[in-house]
């Protein structure tokens, strides 16, 4: 049986692919910064629940120490934990924008190299990073979590050739909208209706969004992205990024074949 080993399992893709991997015959490791809180993930054959924070290193330390004491090896390290933020620059605190690349970027840098040594010893491993389509394009208002996700896309890219030496390959998920909690809990916003120049800019945005999470087919279902980040683990190839959703491959795949002026004009009429 092979172990998975993934960050951020309390809610969204992270629950989901816990489940997926364990109905699987996986031994899963289900991390989460509360888990004197969870009632179903525990109940699961093989699912072992651990307390894990990625600001925290030493919880990071002690997490990997119980897993391997449990299953032995651990086989792929999922990369998921992370949150986004919403809102204006202007507004945004250096507490709220260093804490955005303290968990996106810092915390899976950090639970990489604590797994590497483990990996490393057994001459082989998967690391398999959630960045999203927001690593590829951008929309107003997300700068912050936007550029978290260009970092774990170059970060990414960047240690896979180092890793290759040791027979560890690197993969990147990049789902687009899903529907999970992802805007409620794992959201943080900022606006400031003080800032009247922003009004007619923010109203006009939010509109649009507004309109645009009504679709029905605004949303793929976390499941597709479960299945796609087993698939990454299984799959035996090379493949590097695999892109979830609809939109996400539109977003993309316009991006790469528009010419840069006409994409940000596409993007900016879209959202006015």
């Amino acid at each position: 049986m092979k172990t998975i080993f993934i960050t951020g399992a309390s809610s969204g893709i992270g629950r989901t692919t816990v489940k997926h991997f364990a109905a699987r015959g996986w031994n899963v490791v289900a991390t989460m910064r509360t888990p004197e809180q969870e009632t179903e993930l525990n109940r699961l054959t093989n699912v072992l629940v651990l307390r894990l924070d990625v600001e925290k290193n030493d919880t990071i330390q002690t997490a990997l120490e119980e897993a391997i004491q449990r299953f032995g090896t651990i086989d792929v390290l999922l990369n998921n934990a992370g949150y986004g933020t919403m809102g204006l620059i202007e507004v945004a605190t250096d507490e709220q924008i260093r804490r955005q690349f303290e968990v996106n970027v810092f915390g899976l840098i950090n639970m990489t190299k604590a797994m590497l040594p483990h990996f490393r010893s057994n001459q082989e491993g998967m690391l398999i990073n959630i960045s999203s389509m927001g690593g590829k394009v951008t929309f107003p208002t997300m700068s912050l979590y936007h550029s978290t996700k260009f970092a774990v896309e170059g970060f990414s890219e960047s240690v896979s050739f180092e890793l290759a030496s040791q027979n560890i390959k690197v993969k990147l998920i990049e789902p687009g909208a899903i529907n999970t909690d992802f805007g409620g809990r794992s959201m943080e916003f900022f606006f400031n209706d003080a800032l009247t120049d922003y009004k007619s800019f923010t109203t006009t945005f939010l509109s649009k969004l507004g309109e645009m999470e009504k679709d029905p087919a605004y949303a793929s279902p976390p499941e597709l992205v479960a299945e796609t980040i087993y698939q990454a683990a299984t799959d035996g190839t090379s493949q590097f990024r695999y892109i979830v959703g609809e939109d996400a491959k539109m977003l993309i795949n316009m991006k790469a074949n528009t010419d840069e002026e006409e994409y940000l004009h596409n993007i900016t009429q879209h959202f006015s």
